[in-house]
């Protein structure tokens, strides 16, 4: 199992945060390098406890689908998406929301197993964990720059 361990500090309100963290067009307005977008269970709005959604993405020169349920729902501090059905063996990512001062210390725990035994441990510490991180922390970028720019505005 690898994980990957995220903090991202940022000047807006602790609900608005989370709700930009579960809205499904803002996650395809941040990810616009790999195209994804929702293509099944809620394909716009906020997502919810019990929800699915399912992602078309290109990775890696592929377009692959990837499918997640929200398995635990405590707004506005906590929500974890699981994998129903991908290319990961597991994948959990547990996203958790803390007031800080005036900011919001915005946390991923990226929890994920690759299949393919060796040939699949060797593509993770080469290649996948850093593509991950990168991908990670440029949708953590959006989510801050979004986040501060709607408590500009409020």
């Amino acid at each position: 199992m690898t994980t990957i361990l995220l903090s991202t500090k940022i000047n807006a309100p602790i609900l608005t945060v989370f709700d930009m963290a579960r809205d499904i067009t803002e996650h395809e307005n941040s990810t616009k390098n790999t195209r994804e977008k929702a293509i099944a269970g809620r394909t716009s709005g906020k997502i919810n406890l019990g929800e699915t959604v399912t992602w078309r993405a290109k990775h890696f020169g592929l377009y692959l689908k990837h499918t997640s349920i929200i398995s635990e729902f405590e707004s506005p501090t906590f929500f974890v998406d699981e994998m129903v059905k991908g290319v990961f063996k597991s994948l959990r990512h547990e996203h958790i929301f803390k007031t800080v001062g005036m900011e919001t210390e915005m946390i991923d725990v990226f929890k994920y197993e690759v299949p393919y035994s060796i040939f699949g441990q060797l593509f993770n510490y080469f290649i996948l964990k850093s593509y991950l991180t990168k991908f990670l922390l440029e949708r953590n970028q959006y989510i801050k720059q979004r986040s501060e720019l709607l408590n500009l505005t409020d």
